[in-house]
């Protein structure tokens, strides 16, 4: 039979959720996974960083602030997700643009960062994004357009393209489209 002795700690008890505060949209929650390597931070910068400009009434724009954190944006990066209304976020995986591994995989992450980040500064000055290089995903942070040119620069430089053909590439598009408006 099963006893308290043999099942394992108790876990808490939430009451059901009803239709009529679903319906209503006073109590909302999101989960949003957070891995091991992002716990210290996380907690060192909650209560005076993250949990303060929190505006409960914005929830989905609150989560994204926390996933922009999360994935390795700079706090002040993430607040412009709040303030903004334009701003969006992006990540994809160096292999979906091209199946590489091991050392191949390896030299592409290089490409696309450059000497001391030369490359992936580069890309956010002249994109006007910013860009997190997270083991095998590229996480972009901008605008829609924006963040389609550096995704297309950093595609360009996983398929081995030289930076300084990249470079002119999105200089010459971000000039287009700095001249339409």
């Amino acid at each position: 039979m099963d006893t308290e002795e043999a099942r394992p700690a108790k876990r808490p008890v939430f009451p059901p959720l009803c239709g009529d505060r679903l319906l209503s949209g006073k109590e909302e929650t999101r989960k949003i996974p957070v891995p091991a390597n992002r716990y210290t931070p996380l907690k060192e910068n909650w209560m005076k960083k993250i949990f303060t400009p929190i505006d409960v009434s914005a929830l989905t724009k609150a989560t994204d602030f926390v996933k922009a954190f999360i994935l390795g944006f700079q706090v002040e990066d993430g607040l412009a997700l709040i303030r903004l209304d334009d701003l969006f976020l992006e990540s994809f995986e160096i292999i979906d643009v091209k199946p590489l591994k091991g050392d191949h995989l390896s030299r592409a992450i290089g490409r696309i960062a450059g000497e001391g980040g030369k490359h992936d500064f580069t890309i956010e000055n002249v994109t006007r994004t910013r860009t997190v290089l997270a083991d095998v995903k590229a996480h972009i942070l901008g605008s829609f357009q924006n963040i389609t040119m550096a995704r297309i620069a950093i595609c360009n430089l996983i398929l081995g393209n030289p930076p300084s053909k990249v470079y002119g590439n999105i200089r010459a598009v971000a000039s287009r489209s700095a001249d339409q408006f």
